[in-house]
């Protein structure tokens, strides 16, 4: 047998040395699927004589992707030659090459994130007159759904029921889709959508691609949605060599699309399926597989399978159940404390993850306080501050001068005396055509002569940005553009807040720089494309030492030595909703489970009996997952007693750390009815404050101030936060 495969198990071994045909791996947590799949490809390359080149994989995070590559590196000869990627990136690939065979698209497209998502629907909103916050997220629900659901429209209005005016959705889902084709733009679910269109209307394209694709794989396949699960279909339609990776227990996604009946499609469409189970964990300790097993095992919709594994018993889970919701942050920050002095962690090695991030903000205080470097995953993207956008929406203008958006952005960025009249009267004139061709000809377009001279000042930027974007490299033009545009000069380098701007701008041009030098051959649009397809987990960096802060969602794919899973109550975990259905609670406990199984030694469970939510103090319910593991919600009424307990049974040293404050930490709580007699007259809108960590912002809304003594803050790193003055560690600063 060959050396390549001696190292897996019996379990790994079977669906390796299936080759042939379609196969099915349903594979538990920390069960070594990615060890299989990069195992399988080696296997096919070196023993079945498979070229490279012939072999898809797709996983779902970039991260995930270049682990494997790096793994296979190792293994084979030419691995670079095996298309590893996530779905978009692949459908990008795709879509660069062949998107012209789809009418009024070409290949210099604009990839538009959320935020250039959002603007468009903005503006669809404001020109019909739609003013209902609950009808726009609706409107927006839908449209994800259909394209997620690869839905023709018409089908899925005759099959939607109350939920929305279906002649409003159909004239927002037609001009939204309008204004992207005229701006050559696609938004990341039409990176699948248009994919899938052009596989199933284009018999050539598809034909290559189905003969290129000899052996597919992939992973994660639990979060595929509707049209991943389709254009997957249509790629091994040829061959019919497919290996599909899958944990229904770990289907999280439900929300975003995520569907979990393509398991049970891919029986039905594949019916010679072959079907193998990885039951043998090697993460966690078996008292915590214990737990998840315990938890898990109350959905029904699910193949039955229970995670097993040779590795010690380790570590008590310990339960925390606190006073309040101050107690519990203290109780987890002593613990972190405690854990990295006496026991040998390191702040990397512990992660305190939640079902949303509303708690997060008093972790992040109590961590500040001692002086615990911690990153939050999830927060504000460096790619999304405004100083960053500006520099990328110039980018994408030189590559792609259909679009629009990214003109409008920076027509008047730096001020050059273009205002709304001149943008009026361009948009006007220009109608459904570009408004660089608009820009180009404006001579032929009658405007007045200060608008066209206007005009034309940019008009010679933009020009001049184009051609040097043909003659110098990636790195060279991005630097060459700062200097010329002059963007630093818009900050005071004298102004902390915009010294850290300018160097934010130094930072963009040497992630460009780590890129290139990454890929040689890269275009400016390979820069771009691979920023807007980064998502949160392709950030975390294994040699940052910083405990991470973090919704379960936002962790999916990774391990921790030591996890503490927070607000374990009724309603926070699992978040219930009016309305919600059965198959709401089991995705609940799914992501539970995953939280469980995110921890490799130690696993940490805390509530709060008293917690302070919407502006008010409330008594809290224990979590049913907490039940469901044995616990009754009596275990540790008592800080000191449950803290010591907790160590104690591990070790006879403990040390306390040392607050950053002078405020003692376990007399924050009883500090709130102190500070409701302090003077808050002077946190009024238009007031600059600091906060330790989310640095300088400007008060734009006081309206809540007396009644509830809450403020809202434009804060330049993260943008609007609500803030209690009870709380928040603010000072005002001086003009």
């Amino acid at each position: 047998m060959s050396s390549i495969i001696d190292s897996l198990n019996a379990e790994q071994k079977a669906p390796v040395l299936c080759t042939e045909g379609a196969v099915l791996v349903t594979a538990g947590a920390g069960s070594g699927k990615t060890r299989l799949l990069t195992h399988r490809i080696a296997y096919l390359i070196n023993e079945k004589g498979v070229a490279p080149q012939n072999i898809l994989a797709i996983t779902f995070t970039n991260k995930a992707a270049n682990e494997m590559k790096v793994r296979i590196s190792r293994m084979v000869p030419n691995a670079q030659n095996v298309w590893i990627s996530t779905f978009h990136s692949m459908c990008v690939t795709i879509l660069r090459r062949n998107i012209d065979k789809l009418s009024g698209y070409n290949s210099r497209f604009s990839i538009y994130t959320d935020t250039e998502k959002n603007k468009v629907l903005k503006d669809i909103y404001n020109q019909i007159g739609i003013t209902e916050d609950s009808t726009k997220k609706n409107i927006e629900y839908h449209i994800s759904c259909i394209k997620n659901g690869n839905y023709a429209l018409g089908d899925y209005l005759n099959n939607l029921v109350g939920s929305v005016d279906n002649d409003l959705l159909e004239e927002v889902y037609t001009k939204y889709n309008n204004t992207l084709k005229q701006n050559n733009a696609l938004d990341f679910d039409d990176l699948l959508v248009k994919t899938y269109q052009l596989l199933h209307t284009n018999p050539e394209v598809c034909a290559y691609y189905q003969d290129l694709f000899r052996y597919i794989h992939i992973d994660e396949f639990q979060d595929t949605n509707t049209v991943q699960y389709d254009i997957a279909s249509i790629l091994a339609r040829k061959w019919g060599n497919i290996l599909v990776v899958g944990d229904e227990d770990q289907c999280i996604y439900g929300w975003r699309g995520a569907n979990i009946e393509n398991i049970t499609n891919f029986k039905r469409d594949f019916p010679n399926v072959k079907v193998f189970k990885l039951e043998q964990n090697y993460r966690s300790t078996k008292k915590i597989l214990n737990k998840a097993n315990l938890v898990i095992a109350n959905n029904e919709q699910r193949l039955k399978k229970t995670l097993w594994t040779e590795n010690d018993e380790g570590a008590e889970v310990n339960c925390y159940i606190a006073d309040n919701d101050r107690s519990e942050a203290d109780y987890v920050t002593r613990t972190i404390h405690n854990l990295v002095e006496n026991f040998g962690y390191k702040y990397k090695d512990i992660a305190i993850l939640m079902r949303y991030n509303a708690p997060s903000r008093l972790f992040e205080e109590y961590l500040l306080q001692y002086n615990i470097p911690y990153k939050v995953l999830g927060g504000f993207k460096f790619y999304e501050r405004v100083e960053i956008k500006n520099i990328i929406a110039y980018l994408r203008a030189i590559i792609n001068p259909q679009d629009n958006e990214s003109i409008l952005r920076i027509i008047n960025y730096p001020k050059r005396g273009i205002g709304d009249s001149v943008i009026t009267e361009l948009q006007q004139k220009a109608g459904l055509n570009s408004y660089v061709d608009v820009i180009k000809n404006a001579q032929n377009y009658n405007f007045s002569p200060s608008v066209y001279k206007k005009l034309d000042t940019f008009c010679k930027i933009y020009n001049n940005l184009e051609e040097q974007s043909k003659i110098l490299g990636v790195t060279e033009f991005v630097k060459y553009m700062i200097d010329f545009i002059d963007f630093k000069a818009q900050f005071n380098p004298k102004d902390e807040e915009e010294f850290n701007k300018i160097q934010n701008i130094d930072q963009f041009v040497a992630s460009v720089n780590d890129f290139e030098q990454s890929n040689p051959n890269s275009t400016l649009t390979d820069y771009l494309q691979s920023i807007t397809l980064t998502s949160d987990i392709d950030t975390v960096q294994e040699d940052d030492n910083n405990v991470l802060v973090s919704t379960v969602h936002a962790v999916k794919g990774l391990e921790y030595k030591v996890v503490f899973i927070v607000a374990l109550e009724n309603g926070m975990f699992p978040i219930i909703r009016t309305g919600d259905r059965p198959s709401d609670m089991e995705e609940e406990r799914r992501l539970m489970y995953v939280a469980i199984t995110r921890a490799c030694e130690r696993l940490y469970l805390t509530m709060a009996r008293r917690r302070y939510l919407y502006n008010q103090v409330k008594y809290q319910d224990i979590s049913p997952f907490l039940e469901e593991m044995g616990y009754s919600g009596n275990e540790y009424d008592n800080f000191s007693s449950s803290f010591s307990a907790s160590f104690r049974a591990n070790a006879d040293v403990y040390t306390t750390p040392k607050p950053q404050t002078t405020q003692s930490i376990n007399n924050v709580f009883n500090a709130k009815i102190q500070s409701q007699q302090k003077d808050i007259s002077s946190y009024v809108a238009g007031v600059k404050v600091m906060h330790p960590k989310f640095g300088v912002g400007v008060i734009i809304d006081d309206s809540h101030l007396k009644d509830n003594r809450t403020i809202t803050i434009n804060f330049d790193i993260v943008g609007n936060k609500t803030l209690s003055l009870d709380y928040a560690p603010l000072q005002i600063l001086k003009k």
